[in-house]
């Protein structure tokens, strides 16, 4: 079992819904001992203008599976709440489902990069994360509340 990391988020409509549905599918699915954040309302980053804010939610769990398999559930909770299969990662979404940690592993691959390169300079993921897994580390890196920290210090100079 790998302990993960999952970033659920979404800013329309039938969110809250969709991320409710999400946790009782990551469980059906295999993912065990699963907690989850509250879920924190931000600013959308890197979105068309006028984009609405997001709810973000974190996830941690154990997953017997690999990581390709995860992705793939994590995709299927998206198209299976109404986002398209091909999609903007600067539009709006119902839901969307993220890998941030699997264990310690690293991935580079065309499809599925691992940890997620933004992760860390990411208020809406590092303080949900914070507040159900703090000292879960980064490969090679920071806790998760070393790069909370970290970040909160870089914007405040």
């Amino acid at each position: 079992m790998s302990k993960i990391a999952l970033m659920l988020g979404g800013n329309l409509p039938g969110t809250p819904e969709a991320m409710s549905v999400a946790l009782v599918k990551l469980s059906d699915a295999g993912v065990e001992n699963i907690r989850n954040s509250a879920a924190l309302t931000s600013e959308a980053v890197d979105c068309v203008p006028g984009t609405p804010d997001f709810l973000d939610m974190a996830v941690t769990g154990d997953w017997g599976g690999s990581a390709p398999e995860l992705l793939a559930l994590c995709q299927r909770l998206e198209r299976e709440a109404g986002r398209p299969e091909k999609h903007s990662s600067r539009e709006s979404r119902i839901l969307d489902c993220d890998i941030i940690l699997f264990g310690d592993e690293v991935f580079d691959l065309p499809e599925l990069t691992i940890p997620h390169p933004r992760a860390c300079g990411r208020l809406f993921v590092l303080e949900p994360l914070a507040q159900i897994a703090p000292e879960m580390r980064f490969p090679g890196g920071m806790s998760v509340i070393e790069a909370l920290h970290d970040l909160q210090q870089r914007q405040n100079q």
